[in-house]
């Protein structure tokens, strides 16, 4: 007991406010996530959305390593990014649902998030289709001497995207400050890479010169500790990076992906999502190092559910967009 004490009293009070605060904001998009799936079921959003359940460690992870100002670039499945990055659970909600209080005043929906102020340059519903929008991103922060780098968030299925490795190659003629993080999820929709990636995601970058590393991106500090050496190295000049990130969505392709057992097991689904939970990996190491107790985290647990469902009801009351903004914010 005088162990745990000790290291109890010795803990630097930043590093455990950091850890605290990763595993709030992964608590913060899963209950979100798992919002969103009850406001489908019950009809009260249009459309579809991709959840991001089970990846919530890559987000994190990466976006605790970023300056405030730095830039990301997002997905189909997108939320997480969003949230990790600063967004509001309330605008998040009220563009979900169409209302005129979201980030894109109801327009956006959930593909087509964004949010200037936090650096999130937008999610995008076109698989690797913010590939060049991060790039260009980056060629801006070097030409203006920001400092900043750019993010670009994309699942496997974006390595079949010719636009990738277009950027890719000028990113690293040009030495941009732009990090290519792949969320290797294992399916692209419904059909596992292993029929569809040919050879070593890694060694694709290999070839334009990009240094490349793979990560477990499960485990959240493993994940933060890659970004933030690779963060640091881009930032300093040395050109671009490329990040996978070996993760898992607990969850179907969409929401009305119910019935998966067509392209993978259930047995597969419980493997990870009781061994290989990211917040599950970082509460039991945190009490492993007696950093905190479950009390403490349960308490993390229900502040985060009142934030959430505080949000869900802002959103749900919230007015709809006049007919007459029904030509404003829309670009073609």
């Amino acid at each position: 007991m005088a162990i745990a004490v000790d290291r109890l009293q010795t803990a630097p009070e930043a590093e455990i406010d950091q850890w605290l605060r990763m595993y709030r904001r992964m608590l913060m998009i899963r209950l979100f996530e798992e919002q969103v799936n009850d406001l489908y079921t019950r009809a009260l959003m249009p459309g579809l959305a991709h959840l991001y359940i089970g990846e919530e460690a890559v987000a994190v992870g990466v976006c605790e390593a970023l300056r405030s100002d730095d830039y990301i670039t997002s997905t189909h499945r997108g939320h997480g990014h969003c949230l990790a990055k600063g967004a509001r659970l309330d605008r998040m909600f009220a563009e979900l649902l169409g209302k005129e209080a979201g980030y894109c005043k109801g327009k956006g929906g959930s593909m087509h998030i964004a949010d200037p102020d936090t650096g999130n340059l937008g999610a995008n519903a076109i698989v690797g289709g913010s590939a060049g929008i991060a790039t260009g991103a980056a060629l801006t922060a070097k030409r203006m001497k920001t400092g900043r780098v750019a993010v670009c968030f994309f699942g496997d299925g974006a390595m079949g995207q010719g636009l990738l490795y277009e950027v890719m190659n000028m990113a690293s003629l040009w030495k941009l400050p732009v990090i290519y993080v792949c969320e290797n999820n294992l399916y692209g929709e419904y059909t596992s890479n292993v029929e569809t990636l040919a050879g070593d995601m890694l060694t694709r970058a290999a070839g334009f010169a990009i240094r490349g590393e793979s990560v477990d991106g499960q485990d959240v500090r493993k994940v933060h500790a890659a970004a933030t050496q690779i963060v640091e190295r881009v930032r300093a000049g040395a050109g671009p990076a490329f990040l996978v990130c070996n993760t898992y969505r607990f969850m179907g392709h969409h929401v009305g992906d119910v019935n998966r057992e067509y392209y993978r097991s259930k047995q597969e689904e419980q493997l990870w999502k009781t061994e290989r939970d990211p917040i599950k990996l970082l509460g039991d190491w945190l009490g492993a190092q007696n950093l905190t107790d479950r009390a403490r985290l349960e308490q993390l647990r229900i502040e985060v559910k009142s934030e959430v469902e505080q949000a869900v009801q802002f959103a749900l009351a919230a007015p709809y967009p006049g007919p007459d903004k029904v030509d404003q914010d829309v670009y073609a």
